[in-house]
């Protein structure tokens, strides 16, 4: 036998009273619970990339102590890691010592698999009878079925309702964080619970209307908002972060919710304020709206009436046909159809535009709006400009021929020397004349020796024509180039 001293013992036997009294502390705390009924307030910042802040203010009432408290309707895309709970009036008093984030939700599938080696009751009915019987029962598994024993007796997939007694502590109906806070101050607290969520996105979508002279464009900015966090946000003061926010890849995946069945609301009455945020663009709604689960909802950003737009035709060439001979190159070449116009304040535009996809429409002769093509922007600030590419020209086409190609001897530092002359046919079916942009990459040091027409040196490995077509007719050009590298 062992024999410790009386202090030794003494003190064991305190230490493991407190223990002991901690832990039924922490077991047996009563468990209270706030949800969105007591919300004051939520704000939403979404970001671009499936990302987006929430913070949710509550009035509760506590007591003085340590107690646990579940916060419920938070999202059920929560990053856990980044949640933060504090009381605004009381922020000395108030500490979090532990939270939890009960995402496990309750459903007949994940209530069998906790009774996994437990006892439930099965109800059946006689059909002929409808008489009920009771049978005790002990799951045994609920891998790619259910099976139970009941008596002596196992049973898959048996029929009849299942009765338990009762729900386990880690499902709940609906994504909870619970918390083990230490209050000193016993009374209404003013709680504010922030964190970053997935399941919420936006971007921005654009409707163009192109005049009839394809002179101007009337334009139309929304943001399109999506939420699959599966929580619901009611009268959140929303706001839209534009721009490229660096984010620490995670391991795994953000939880995703099954999405259900999807509603659209338009929201048009008011549109967006802008400001300047750190090195991105802060948008934010003027009034507070409503973002319900599995909701896609549009808010209008941008309105402009009448903003003047440049048309071009542009036959983009290659620079593989330079190094060798080829003869033909093509025939019936495409020419594609560019519009642009500058996002300036006198074109009743000016704020800084974020990226998405501008969809253009323009009406027949009947004023019907036809879709006559789309492109995507990148983030646009004030002042620069937007060029969207609409589509290729169905009556503006090309045909390119490479008329010769010789070999000059090479002098230091260029080991190959070419010669090439080329006659491109531009074709012009409109009823109107039009201007056709002919862009060449020329590679290595090139200089150009003959042109039917003048060219313009656009960049350094990049030659570039404008030319016009009468109606109905066509025009050649023609050059000859040297190409040394």
């Amino acid at each position: 036998m062992i024999l410790f001293p009386i202090r030794t013992n003494l003190q064991f036997f305190i230490c493991i009273l407190t223990l002991t009294i901690v832990m039924n502390t922490d077991c047996t705390a009563k468990e209270q619970r706030t949800t969105l009924e007591d919300q004051t307030a939520v704000a939403v910042t979404i970001y671009n990339e499936d990302l987006a802040l929430i913070k949710d203010q509550r009035l509760v009432t506590l007591e003085e102590g340590i107690s646990r408290l579940a916060y419920r309707g938070v999202s059920a895309n929560m990053r856990p890691e980044t949640a933060m709970l504090r009381s605004i009036n009381a922020e000395s008093a108030f500490h979090v010592l532990e939270q939890n984030f009960d995402y496990d939700l309750l459903t007949p599938d994940k209530l069998l698999d906790h009774y996994v080696g437990k006892s439930i009751k099965i109800i059946r009915t006689n059909p002929a009878t409808g008489k009920e019987t009771v049978d005790k029962a002990t799951v045994l598994s609920t891998h790619q079925g259910v099976v139970v024993q009941i008596g002596d007796r196992l049973e898959s997939n048996p029929r009849g309702q299942f009765v338990f007694d009762h729900v386990p502590s880690t499902l709940r109906d609906e994504p909870t964080l619970v918390t083990q806070i230490q209050n000193k101050s016993a009374g209404q607290h003013k709680l504010e619970l922030s964190y970053l969520s997935g399941g919420l996105s936006w971007q921005a979508d654009y409707v163009a209307e192109l005049s009839a002279d394809d002179q101007q464009l009337d334009l139309l900015g929304w943001v399109t908002l999506k939420n699959h966090s599966g929580a619901y946000y009611k009268q959140a003061r929303l706001q839209l972060v534009a721009g490229d926010v660096n984010r620490v890849k995670q391991d795994m995946q953000l939880r995703t919710l099954q999405k259900g069945r999807t509603a659209l609301a338009m929201e048009s009455a008011d549109s967006m304020s802008e400001e300047s945020l750190f090195e991105y663009h802060l948008y934010s709604l003027n009034r507070p709206t409503d973002i319900a689960n599995n909701q896609t909802k549009q808010v209008s950003l941008l309105a402009a009436q009448s903003v003047p737009v440049d048309k071009e035709y542009v036959l983009q060439g290659q620079d593989y046909y330079y190094r060798s001979s080829y003869g033909n190159i093509g025939e019936k070449l495409k020419v594609g159809v560019y519009v642009q116009f500058e996002n300036r304040e006198a074109h009743s535009l000016g704020m800084p535009m974020p990226k998405g996809i501008i969809r253009v429409y323009k009406r027949d002769s009947g004023g019907h709006a036809q879709f006559i093509g789309e492109d995507r922007i990148d983030h646009t600030p004030n002042k620069d400009t937007i060029r969207l590419k609409l589509g290729d020209a169905f009556d503006v086409t090309a045909n390119r021929n490479q008329t010769r190609f010789a070999r000059r001897s090479a002098s230091e530092p260029f080991n190959h020397v070419f010669e090439a002359a080329y006659e491109i046919e531009l074709k012009n079916a409109k009823q109107e004349a039009v201007n056709v942009v002919v862009r060449e990459p020329i590679p290595g040091d090139w200089k150009m020796l003959k042109e039917s027409h003048q060219h313009k040196k656009v960049a350094s490995g990049t030659s570039q024509w404008t030319i016009k077509i009468d109606s109905e007719s066509s025009t050649v050009l023609k050059y000859t180039v040297l190409v040394r590298y």
